[in-house]
């Protein structure tokens, strides 16, 4: 049984409200605390008093016309849900309620038990997802914002007051800060954002001799501090004492941990913290992931600071300005991927103590990091070889290459990312060996071409992968059902950091088919892509056998009917963490 949903019938009938709560409490799925009111006055009077999960409203009342009072209530409280109770032949008026913000209607005169359970299941669901939709959203906008000051800046006294002050906007909280360890495990709060009315501890020295000598291994494995009610938490009398002095009733803490290469494990920089001052409060899992995600970006942000302190002092021994800049842009590109080894150590220090977490938030702390050092990983090398390419300093290293091997543990490593939400199938024709080519280049074109595949496709959908061999090239075609790319957009995709305008919300960089087309053209190859917008879309690489030479790229709308079909032998799936031999042909049009 799920939690009691808090309801209110508008109907000046008596009768038909007294049906309404037998209906409801027919109800197998959930619990109603029901509220009745007669008219809009008396509805709006109550929805003063109490807040409501859902209102039942009736489009006729005696004092106002339904329309009406919906457009106040969506006023008053956008949160609240409303579904309109109209009667036969007020299609239009229905229209007009959904238009005005109600989340669905029902037709009073064929009203029955179920339908009425089923629509306010339905409407509650929906505006639950709507509500952590609008979380994420939010939460998202902030990790943006964060990681943009990040990339801007590496100012970090700047980069963490942001931080702290867009948390506490957003959590609505009493206090947010970032606190630093010296070496001895004191510390001092070195960024804070606190409410009105509430004692400032920005620049305080905290020195607890109880952390320094057994709470600093578990922060430093991934420990996460939630409390409700510090009162009600069994803590140490030592540690309810230390959050007194900070007037804190509740607190949430994240460790924000800093990889070390030389000892081969995690440093604890400092800690981000939440408080709620004026009460206890139950911390929701979205505060617990805007912190996860933050700590993970102020690392990033700490190294990049420290390692742009560290460069600045060896750079000051240099005259001149233009020798200067040329450094430190390399540097700093060079030792982009120094955070990205924080990150991943950061998960294998986080599996390693998974005794102190569930099993499903292990994961997701795992996802964050993984998928935010892949891109982060990703953007540096894609804007490297870019860089490369225009320097004219990107060269070939051929090799003979087997491009099935390279190609299935592309497949399986995308998988592993794609935690197998698409089912991939590998099919091979005709003579792919005496192959010859530049591993570590292809490798980058399998992977963009792959994930750009998975990621703009939806869920369980089928992506094939093609590889044929001919007399002098090796052809590969990747296929997928995903959104596919607007005409408009066709003749800019192959240019850098341009995206199809359909991608929304969809992570990328917008140099993936840029850096394709490179390659491909460096082995000597062209590159096809065919798409149409809502359909899908169509890319053949074709690669000569001996890479030189130069080839020009196209790029074409997906036409109504598909050329002509060439039958193929049996492929290779790999929709699962291990290959299966299908037993049907595979088409290649």
């Amino acid at each position: 049984m799920e939690n009691t949903w808090t309801l209110l019938i508008v109907d000046d009938s008596p009768a038909d409200r007294t049906i309404y709560r037998r209906y409801l409490s027919q109800d197998l799925h959930h619990r109603y605390t029901v509220f009745e009111a007669n008219c809009a006055e008396q509805c709006l009077t109550l929805c003063q008093q109490q807040a409501f999960d859902l209102i039942l409203l009736d489009f006729r009342l005696p004092d106002q016309d339904g329309l009406h009072v919906l457009a106040v209530i969506k006023t008053l409280y956008p949160q609240t849900v409303v579904v309109m109770l109209t009667g036969h032949g007020d299609e239009q008026i229905a229209v007009s309620a959904m238009k005005g913000g109600a989340q669905d209607y029902l037709v009073k005169d064929s009203l029955e038990g179920s339908g009425l359970q089923r629509t306010i299941r339905n409407a509650m669901h929906q505006a639950q997802l709507r509500q952590q939709l609008r979380e994420h959203q939010e939460r998202q906008r902030l990790i943006i914002h964060i990681a943009f000051r990040i990339r801007q800046s590496l100012n970090l006294e700047e980069t963490l007051q942001t931080a702290v002050t867009e948390v506490r906007q957003l959590l609505q909280c009493d206090r947010v800060f970032a606190y630093q360890f010296f070496h001895d495990m004191s510390g001092q709060i070195i960024a804070e954002s606190v409410g009105e009315g509430w004692s400032a501890a920005l620049g305080k020295v905290v020195v607890d001799t109880y952390f320094q000598s057994h709470g600093i291994e578990a922060y430093r494995g991934g420990r996460k501090q939630v409390i409700a009610d510090i009162y009600a938490a069994n803590l140490d009398g030592c540690h309810i004492a230390l959050l007194e002095q900070f007037e804190a009733k509740a607190s949430l803490v994240i460790p924000i941990l800093i990889g070390n290469e030389d000892e081969g494990k995690n440093q604890l920089w400092g800690l981000l913290g939440a408080h709620q001052c004026s009460n206890s409060r139950q911390w929701k899992m979205n505060d617990i992931h805007i912190l996860d995600e933050l700590s993970v970006h102020l690392a990033i942000a700490i190294q990049h600071a420290e390692f742009l302190a560290k460069t600045q002092a060896a750079l000051e021994k240099e005259k001149n300005l233009a020798k200067f800049k040329s450094q430190i842009i390399a540097t700093v590109s060079h030792e982009y991927n120094s955070p990205l080894a924080a990150i991943q150590a950061a998960a294998a220090t986080l599996k390693a103590h998974h005794h102190y977490l569930d099993i499903a938030r292990q994961v997701q702390i795992l996802d964050i990091i993984e998928q935010k050092s892949k891109h982060l990983s990703l953007l540096v090398k894609d804007m490297l070889l870019v860089n490369q390419a225009d320097l004219g300093k990107l060269q070939l290293k051929p090799m003979a290459l087997d491009l099935e091997e390279t190609l299935a543990q592309v497949i399986v490593e995308q998988q592993v990312f794609d935690r197998h939400q698409h089912e991939i199938v590998l099919s091979i024709r005709g003579n792919i060996a005496d192959f010859s080519g530049d591993r570590g280049l292809l490798r980058q074109v399998f992977v963009n071409l792959l994930s750009n595949a998975i990621k703009y496709s939806p869920k369980d959908s089928r992506i094939q992968i093609k590889l044929i061999g001919e007399a002098n090239q090796v052809r590969c075609l990747v296929r997928d059902q995903g959104i596919g790319i607007p005409k408009k957009d066709m003749e800019r995709l192959f240019q850098p950091f341009n995206r199809g305008s359909n991608v929304g919300t969809i992570a990328g960089t917008g140099l993936g088919l840029q850096i394709v087309k490179i390659v491909v053209e460096l082995h000597g190859g062209t590159i096809t892509l065919a798409s149409q917008e809502g359909k899908g879309t169509r890319v053949m690489v074709c690669l000569p056998k001996q890479p030189y030479g130069d080839r020009s790229v196209t790029a074409f709308t997906l036409p109504d009917q598909p050329n002509a079909a060439i039958h193929q032998p049996p492929s290779i799936s790999l929709r699962q963490s291990h290959s299966q031999r299908s037993l049907t042909g595979e088409q290649i049009d």
